[in-house]
């Protein structure tokens, strides 16, 4: 044992101590550049799943390093639902909703729709449906699809144009956002 650990304390657990006394006191950031950008501070993600049931409320970046544990939570989170298959996230993606969510200022965890994609999944929502991308950001876990319920699809959207990131799509018929870290866009009504 080195002098710098502590009996019964892994690295995931200190890291956890400090940033949930860290988390009340991390500065609101004015934009998202600032926020990813920002030295010192942490970065977390807070969703639920209604599909699965499941939560993820994950400190996933401390002074500039991202926690390999935090993702391999993140990678399992954001599996497809219907087939049980999971996929490394694009750590950019994560940051985009991390910046936006941040932005919006509410404590509500996004509703994740739809993480990373199968390329059955992908095929079957095309044949059922419009709007699906063949090439899907969401076949490479780089895109979400996300609700808030207390903020608008135009909110949320907005919020992640703030970015000026990656993909922002807004689909207010079935109330959700989309974001992806390709090209700088976006879509919808």
């Amino acid at each position: 044992m080195t002098k710098n650990d502590l009996p019964g304390f892994s690295r995931r657990a200190l890291l956890g101590i400090f940033a949930a006394s860290a988390v009340t006191a991390a500065p609101t950031f004015a934009n998202a550049f600032a926020f990813n950008r920002g030295a010192g501070d942490i970065r977390r993600i807070k969703m639920y799943s209604g599909r699965t049931g499941e939560r993820l409320d994950t400190i996933y970046w401390v002074d500039g390093d991202y926690i390999p544990e935090a993702l391999t939570e993140i990678n399992h989170f954001f599996r497809d639902w219907r087939n049980n298959r999971a996929h490394r996230i694009d750590t950019r993606a994560v940051d985009i909703m991390a910046a936006a969510h941040s932005l919006l200022r509410v404590d509500e965890p996004y509703m994740l729709l739809s993480g990373y994609r199968s390329p059955e999944t992908n095929a079957m929502l095309r044949r059922n449906s419009g709007g699906v991308a063949q090439n899907s950001r969401h076949l490479v876990g780089q895109a979400a699809d996300l609700r808030l319920r207390s903020r608008t699809v135009r909110q949320v959207a907005q919020a992640a144009i703030a970015c000026s990131a990656g993909g922002v799509g807004r689909y207010s018929r079935s109330d959700f956002t989309h974001m992806d870290c390709g090209p700088v866009r976006s879509w919808g009504a």
